[in-house]
């Protein structure tokens, strides 16, 4: 494959992936977009149980196997090492995308605030999740995390050294920053439904899965991991007991 394809393949994939980040903001928090989370439902109850619960499966499979060092070790031998990434981004923009078009709204109300000011703090801890999530990625190399440091790097005919296990600011006092905001993402809502309980706690279940075999991957690869590990909560921040920095510490 020409460099020059792999670099497009990449920027593309990027540009998918951040308009389905864009529309799944609204999406989740029924905000600007016709179609959200909470739409009326137009299907039964336990069909739109059934469907949803599916699309939680495909994504979690999805976006959790892929990751996998043997997955990854498997599908370079049919595509460049460099579009490894890209190819990561477009499948789980397609999965997101996918779970979010074929959705089923399920209605039913479990809590809904009923003031200004906690709707406003809700929406606005919701919207800062989101600011928390995308600024953690830039944290530890935004680029390289989707795709694009690797493509550039292949058209530059440069070598693309692994990144070091670093731990800037916010990892020095939660491991898994960009899951905690995922976490806000789905919990901070002024109005809970049915629905959107479900999506959360699949998110949930998913996350706290997916540590464990992200862990166990990141302890191979870096040493030093089980150390920070032990410091550092996963996902409740602990402001006393910040991790200073070292020369050697390395970030995920």
């Amino acid at each position: 494959m020409k460099r020059s394809v792999i670099l497009l393949y990449g920027v593309v994939s990027y540009l998918l992936f951040f308009v389905t980040f864009l529309y799944s903001i609204g999406f989740v928090g029924n905000l600007w977009v016709p179609r959200s989370i909470d739409s009326e439902p137009t299907v039964a109850l336990g069909t739109a149980l059934l469907v949803n619960l599916g699309l939680l499966t495909m994504f979690a499979v999805q976006h959790s196997g892929m990751a996998r060092p043997a997955f990854k070790r498997w599908l370079t031998r049919y595509i460049p090492a460099a579009a490894e990434r890209s190819t990561y981004v477009l499948f789980s923009t397609i999965a997101m995308a996918a779970l979010m078009y074929y959705w089923a709204p399920m209605g039913g109300v479990i809590w809904a605030v009923q003031s200004d000011w906690a709707t406003f703090t809700l929406n606005a801890l919701y919207l800062g999740s989101w600011a928390l999530l995308l600024y953690a990625t830039f944290l530890i190399n935004h680029f390289d995390l989707f795709g694009l440091r690797q493509v550039w790097l292949s058209f530059r005919k440069q070598e693309n050294h692994e990144l070091k296990f670093v731990t800037p600011t916010l990892y020095r006092i939660v491991r898994h920053p960009i899951y905690v905001g995922w976490l806000g993402i789905f919990w901070f809502t002024p109005v809970m439904t049915v629905t959107h309980v479900l999506l959360a706690l699949g998110v949930t279940g998913y996350i706290l899965v997916g540590i464990k075999l992200e862990e166990r991957d990141l302890e191979q690869a870096h040493p030093e991991y089980a150390q920070y590990k032990r410091k550092v909560p996963a996902l409740i921040p602990a402001f006393g007991r910040r991790l200073e920095p070292t020369p050697e510490s390395s970030a995920a």
